[in-house]
Order: C-alpha cells, then structure tokens, then sequence
C-alpha cells in the first residue's frame, strides 16, 4: 500500500512553519496514542503513520529531501514509527519530550549539568518624605542579601579539591524511571540536575558557593519620583551559582503622605483658607509652596472652593517633560466665636443686605450655613 503524503498526515500544508508541525502533531498524537485507544488497531497504525511523518517533517534535512523527491528521498531514513522503530536520530523520546514539555512542566527535558545560573532578584521597599519625592535625594540602604563567596571563587569546594561525578544519576543529572508507556526524566535531588557534587565543602560558605553578607549602597532618588515607582540596581541581587551574573535590586518607592500638601500626578495640591472678609472683599495672602512662600491674589467675591493655578512650583517630571504647578484651593473659614463688635457690624451687614437672621445664632449662622 502506498505512503500517503506526510503532510496530508499531519493535516498541514506544504511550507508551513515548523512550530505549526509540531502543533499538529502534538494535537494528532495525543488523540491517536496507544493508551487512550487500547486494542484499537487501525488508531495504532494512524499513531504510527503520524510519527513517522513527523520524524521526517521536523527535522529540516528530511524535510527539504522529502519536498524535493517524495518518499524517495527519505526512504531508509524514517521509521516505521513503532514503540522500537528508529523515529529518525532521537527515536520516540525525543519526540515525545515535546508533549512532556507542555502536561509535566518539562519533567522529560531536565536541566543542562553544570550551567550557571544567574542570582535572583531582590527587592527593598523605601519609605520617603514628600520633599525628598519633590526635591530628590540620595540615601544610604543596607541590604541582606547573598554574594560570591571569596574563598572558593563560588565554587563551593575546598581550595585543592574540585567537583566529583554525582553517583545517583551517574553524571546525567537526571535520573529516569518508567511510567506507563513513558520513560520520564527527572532532576536529580542530590545534584540538583548538574551531574556533579562537591567532593570537600568549602568551610567558609559549606559548599554553597555563596555567603550571607549585607552591603551599603548609595541610592540616587530622582526629583518627581512617586509611590509605586521602582528604581532597579543593576547587578545589586543575589550571587548567581557556578560562575553566573547576580541579579538585581529593585527599591520600591513609597511616599509619605504630607500634613499639608498633596499630589495629584505632577501638580502639587494644597487647600489654603482664608476668611470671609478676604474672600468677600478680595486680599493679597502669603501661601507656602514646596520651594518659598508666594503671594496669591484673591478677588473680591471668591467662593470657597475656587482654584488658583501657580505656575512650574509642581513636581518635576521624570520623563522631562517639563514641571507640573501648584495648585490652590481656597477654603473660606467662618470664625467660631465672635467679639460683640464683630456680631454687631455682620448683623448690621444682613439687615442692609436684607437678610433674615436668628436672634439666637445671628448673622454668624446664616454665614456659616453658607459653607457647609
């Protein structure tokens, strides 16, 4: 009987891209295997049909031979697809390790021996003040963390000893075991997938290649920086294993929340009351910003809650793109307690104003009910 086309096999078309081959395959294999469809002969001989197919489709040499001369030009060189057959130079393990990759997190891939590895990345969370998010800073930060152990260059073996081979995966860094139709590999738990052990610890880091220290570093706080914001150190992280790059420090910023001032994205909020004669009869007032205090002009006739804009006295931007303002609102406060001068002159203002007032609150609580 006659080979169908192996792309018709795997339900592909002819150049299409090797990770949409392995897709299909993967689909059809898991659909076809033996062990969802047991004593069924004809999804054994399509499992087998589709392995062959794509030991010759995934592998770019076949392939390229297989597109220019048909099965011709891998004859000899695809198996038969059976739990023997040679499925091309990896056999059905290799193949297979695709599906473990995806249903056991990698379980069949392991970890190369004796790769380094690199630090992991820690993070320190800052509290600040408002001025120095407003004015920026620097500070001084004493992290814990682990570095190369100086003493074995992060070896973790004693000076004049080395590294032997690891007698439980025999150098492999794996160990296998049989589950079902699978062979599956696992890291070895005493090497830790690196096919070698130390053979004499070092005293100083007992074989860990690293040591717990703390390091002070000089942090630079730029000027506008807000709450959330992460500043990363390059480098500053844990020590990497055998000979790999540290990782890195991120400080996590936290604002402190000021008794006066507020935020909102690169304007600086500030609520400033004045009285009703000022807000009334209009006033020059002295307000505070984050650099000196400025002179603000009041109107006559400002409502409370009316906003002044004072122009480049708000956070600088980190992108530089300029400087944000301040912004003022104005609270118009109503006295608690009157002389009897005060009460006279406001009683007198709302009988010409027109105005009905209580003879137990007076004009004070006519003006005070106007701002609550």
């Amino acid at each position: 009987m006659a080979k169908r086309d192996y792309y018709e096999v795997l339900g592909v078309a002819r150049g299409v891209a090797e990770a949409d081959i392995k897709k299909a395959y993967r689909k059809l294999a898991m659909k076809y295997h033996p062990d969802k469809n047991p004593g069924d002969a004809a999804a054994e001989a399509r499992f087998k049909e589709i392995g062959e197919a794509y030991s010759v489709l995934s592998d770019p040499e076949k392939r390229r031979a297989y597109d220019a001369f048909g099965h011709a030009g891998v004859d000899g060189q695809a198996g038969p697809g059976g739990f023997g057959g040679g499925m091309g130079a990896g056999g059905m393990g290799d193949i297979f390790s695709d599906i473990f990759e995806d249903f056991f997190g990698g379980a069949g891939g392991g970890r190369a021996r004796g790769r380094a590895e690199r630090g992991a990345d820690l993070r320190y969370d800052l509290d600040i003040t408002f001025e120095q998010a407003f004015h920026g800073d620097e500070v001084k930060l004493r992290i814990p963390r682990y570095q190369q152990c100086e003493k074995c260059n992060g070896s973790g073996a004693k000076a004049g000893t080395g590294l032997k081979t690891c007698a439980t995966c025999k150098g492999a860094g794996q160990v296998r075991f049989q589950q079902g139709f699978f062979t599956v590999a696992r890291t070895c738990s005493d090497c830790h997938g690196q096919g070698q052990i130390v053979a004499e610890p070092c005293t100083t880091c007992h074989g860990q290649g690293k040591v717990r220290t703390e390091k002070t570093l000089n942090v630079k706080i730029p000027a506008g920086i807000e709450s959330g914001n992460r500043l990363r150190l390059v480098g500053e992280g844990e020590a990497g294993s055998r000979g790999g790059p540290p990782g890195d420090l991120y400080v996590v910023v936290q604002v402190l929340i000021h008794d006066r001032f507020g935020r909102d994205a690169h304007h600086v909020t500030l609520d400033q009351p004045i009285s009703f004669s000022q807000a009334a009869l209009g006033a020059s007032i002295e307000v505070p910003t984050m650099t000196e205090p400025v002179r603000l002009k009041i109107p006559a006739g400002t409502q409370t809650g009316k906003r002044f804009r004072l122009k480049g006295k708000g956070f600088t931007s980190l992108s530089g793109r300029g400087t944000g303002d301040q912004i003022v609102t104005v609270q118009v406060a109503v006295p608690t307690h009157l002389s009897a001068r005060q009460k006279e002159i406001l009683e007198q203002y709302a009988r010409e104003s027109g105005e009905e007032i209580s003879a137990e609150g007076g004009i004070f609580e006519k003006v005070k009910n106007l701002f609550e």
